[in-house]
């Protein structure tokens, strides 16, 4: 029995750094403002989507309020919790972020986002209107794989230590209406379709970059 505990309190226990995610609730504040926008938006922004979607148009955060009072303390809690993944980059000076692009996507039933990953160094999603429950979506007939209930979805996709492709989903619903992800840019992700309803699906993204005219 003694060997056995010695052997035991031997045992080194390797956790290797995995970065992640963020998730937020926004407030009414945030939200008006975004709405706000929104009901402001000005040109197209679809020649830069990957996805089938039917509208998508870029919004402007006036006075960079939106930035300032949640996208940049975002970026400090990354770094807090995970690393400064901008540190990483191929510069020789240090340079602050700044919210790049910022737009709003109008997706209808049976449109979607393929695979695909974004430019810059962060980026976000915000879900402003859900229009379909993701219980029910799956429950229609063309859901015919109940093991995998991606109809109505977010889905991100990572590698574990052993190369391994893992998924985490996004379920979305009207509860979810008003939650950010902020997300390391290269995390690639995809937006699956939804079905059986005539509303839009409303939501936001954006990227942020390094403003490499400007030094820290």
């Amino acid at each position: 029995m003694s060997f056995f505990k010695k052997d035991v309190e031997d045992v080194k226990i390797i956790h290797p750094p995995v970065l992640g995610w963020i998730e937020k609730k926004l407030s009414n504040n945030e939200m008006d403002y975004l709405w706000r926008c929104i009901d402001n938006k000005k040109e197209s922004a679809k020649s830069k989507l990957a996805g089938n979607i039917h509208e998508s148009n870029n919004l402007i955060d006036r006075s960079d309020w939106f930035w300032l009072n949640t996208i940049h303390p975002l970026c400090i809690k990354y770094e807090k919790e995970f690393e400064n993944i901008g540190s990483n980059l191929p510069v020789n000076l240090k340079h602050p972020y700044y919210l790049q692009s910022l737009w709003v996507n109008y997706q209808k039933q049976g449109e979607f986002n393929p695979l695909h990953d974004h430019g810059g160094v962060y980026s976000f999603v915000i879900w402003m209107k859900i229009p379909t429950k993701h219980t029910e979506q799956n429950r229609i007939p063309i859901s015919s794989r109940s093991n995998c209930s991606v109809i109505s979805s977010f889905e991100l996709i990572f590698n574990d230590i052993l190369g391994k492709s893992n998924s985490y989903y996004y379920k979305l619903s009207p509860e979810m209406d008003g939650t950010l992800v902020f997300f390391p840019a290269q995390l690639r992700h995809q937006v699956y379709p939804f079905y059986n309803c005539d509303e839009d699906r409303i939501s936001i993204s954006g990227n942020i970059s390094l403003n490499t005219t400007k030094l820290l």
